[in-house]
């Protein structure tokens, strides 16, 4: 995986998920940003992005078999990357830094680990 992210990324490394943020939202152009039509907006993007993923990866089990080329694989980076644009977008327009938004979901996994709460169903377990 890692020669895929490889032929894809050149230059520079960002250090870490708020210079991403950062720099990813100084590039943003859409309707409504600054107020809510900006979340629903980057939501409705974001799923979007989301399924263009899902369609990628059930064309792969439909025609290939469920065997994944490198150029599939870059593909599939790439519209990761889309994803955690709108996933950028939708935080900082709801005025959260994704270093926040990682954080506070390591601490609800940690939480549900140590409760033996990893599997199930529901917000609050």
């Amino acid at each position: 995986m890692t020669e895929a992210i490889n032929q894809v990324t050149s230059g520079t490394p960002l250090r870490g998920f708020n210079e991403y943020q950062q720099t990813a939202t100084s590039f943003a152009i859409y309707p409504g940003k600054g107020e809510f039509l900006g979340i629903v907006y980057t939501v409705l993007k974001m799923n979007g992005e989301a399924g263009e993923i899902a369609e990628k990866v059930g064309k792969i089990m439909r025609d290939d078999k469920s065997i994944m080329s490198a150029e599939q694989r870059k593909a599939l980076c790439l519209e990761l990357g889309d994803v955690l644009w709108y996933v950028a977008a939708c935080a900082k327009e709801l005025e959260y830094s994704l270093e926040q938004i990682a954080n506070a979901n390591i601490e609800k996994l940690a939480s549900r680990s140590a409760r033996g709460k990893l599997s199930g169903s529901g917000d609050n377990r």
